[in-house]
């Protein structure tokens, strides 16, 4: 186990120095090489690895909510208000930013924050905070803001809905430090509130019954689950868009290396979903190159048959 890890660790660390460097530009003997590492790789290559921390931890914290390892960060609607939100501004917005955050990504976070409203809100109005009432709530609410990005699509000019399109596709196009910068904070309050409830979702997988005869506040720890996920969900959409099947694919194979305790699986996730990100965009930006791929078709053309073979073993 200390092998893999160590394997784990050093593997996250080199995509960490290596991807920055990998272009068509050679950074390290052209003059302007520098400035092109600084302010274009350096950043991008440290937005995935956020972006692939917080998705894949969300999908991890969903799966043991739920105790449904087809859970995904994007189960309650969380990237469906983001995208409105986004496309809102594309089609009505200005040229804006605050705090080193531009426009376009402030109000994916805002229809992120309003999609957890809407989720929980329902989930309330049923007298609790049950599972299934969460899901459904969740995928109603997707559909509902799906439909309304759709409508706004279809009354957009071309180009608006070719931005649309394209940030729907996922990416990680950044400029300058202020992106990672932004991300983190929310990774980090995720991430801290998930490092205290490893023990808690360990018990939730055995059922609820046993989980609060073992001295779990149940309700009380669903809730902080829930919204330190959609949190992290909600800020990684927000900067990078829809970035799918991380969530669902990461922690599943490192359950496969690592177990399901998720005392061990948690650093697993983070230190994996991280390299697997980068790795992707990374493969998104060299693959066509100079063309540049989406780094969430990359992701969609891995998920979308690791997502059936799952079907097909649970089957």
């Amino acid at each position: 186990m200390k092998l893999k890890f160590t394997i784990l660790i050093l593997l996250a660390t080199g995509s960490l120095l290596l991807f920055p460097m990998i272009g068509s530009t050679d950074v390290l003997n052209d003059p302007a090489g520098m400035e092109i590492l600084l302010k274009l790789r350096i950043p991008r290559v440290l937005t995935a690895f956020l972006a692939g921390i917080a998705l894949a931890t969300s999908g991890m914290i969903f799966q043991a909510l739920f105790r449904n390892p087809l859970s995904t960060p994007f189960t309650l609607g969380v990237s469906g208000g983001a995208a409105l939100g986004a496309a809102l501004w594309m089609r009505f917005g200005t040229a804006t930013a605050l705090a080193g955050i531009v426009g376009t990504s402030l109000a994916g976070f805002g229809g992120a924050l309003i999609a957890v409203t809407l989720v929980y809100g329902l989930a309330r109005a049923k007298g609790g905070f049950a599972t299934d009432t969460l899901l459904l709530a969740g995928v109603a609410v997707n559909f509902f803001f799906s439909s309304l990005i759709l409508l706004i699509q279809y009354f957009s000019d071309a180009g608006e809905t070719f931005r649309m399109i394209r940030w729907l596709m996922g990416g990680f196009s950044v400029i300058g430090f202020s992106t990672p910068i932004n991300l983190s904070l929310f990774v980090l309050a995720g991430l801290g509130v998930c490092a205290l409830l490893t023990r808690e979702m360990n018990l939730l997988l055995t059922g609820d019954e046993l989980a609060a005869a073992r001295g779990v506040n149940v309700k009380r720890t669903r809730k902080l689950l829930f919204f330190s996920a959609s949190l992290m969900t909600g800020a990684a959409v927000a900067f990078c868009g829809p970035v799918g099947f991380v969530g669902l694919m990461v922690p599943h194979i490192c359950r496969k290396l690592f177990g399901a305790d998720h005392r061990r699986l948690f650093p697993a996730v983070i230190l994996f979903g991280g390299l697997f990100m980068t790795v992707c965009d990374g493969l998104a930006r060299t693959l066509l190159a100079p063309i540049e791929m989406p780094a969430g078709l990359i992701t969609a053309l891995l998920g979308g048959p690791f997502f059936i073979w799952l079907l097909v073993k649970k089957s």
